[in-house]
């Protein structure tokens, strides 16, 4: 499965929130077919955990060992999407990024990361199909 092979130095994230996240991405992603669901569905979610781990627009920096968990499913779901060969999904998950991080720059409210990236990939799934 898919998802085991990718959670090599971060398991304990798993029950720390990266499953319900995968699980709330899946049906979105099911139109892509498989493994591409698995793998659409798990990048946005090391996504979505990476951006909690990495405190954007907290008052208080996370400690080094987070960001540096952050900084590894940020990559690791880069590389989950490259393997999709979908440069739209993966252009829409960089901008969600981007923006979360400027609007936590700026001290502005940003759209929550799942809307955008469930938005992404139904957007992907439809052009699939």
């Amino acid at each position: 499965m898919i998802v085991s092979e990718e959670l090599e130095a971060i398991e304990p994230l798993w029950k720390a929130g990266l499953e319900a996240a995968y699980s709330a991405y899946i049906p979105a992603a099911t139109g892509l077919g498989e493994p591409q669901a698995a793998r659409v569905a798990l990048a946005a979610a090391l996504v979505e955990i990476a951006l909690e781990l990495q405190r954007l627009g907290g008052q208080a920096p996370p400690p080094p060992p987070d960001l540096l968990r952050g900084d590894l499913c940020l990559a690791r779901a880069s590389r989950l999407l490259a393997d999709t060969r979908d440069r739209r999904l993966q252009i829409a998950f960089a901008r969600a990024i981007e923006d979360q991080s400027a609007a936590a720059a700026a001290g502005r409210e940003a759209q929550p990361t799942r809307s955008r990236l469930l938005r992404a990939i139904g957007e992907s799934a439809g052009a699939a199909a």
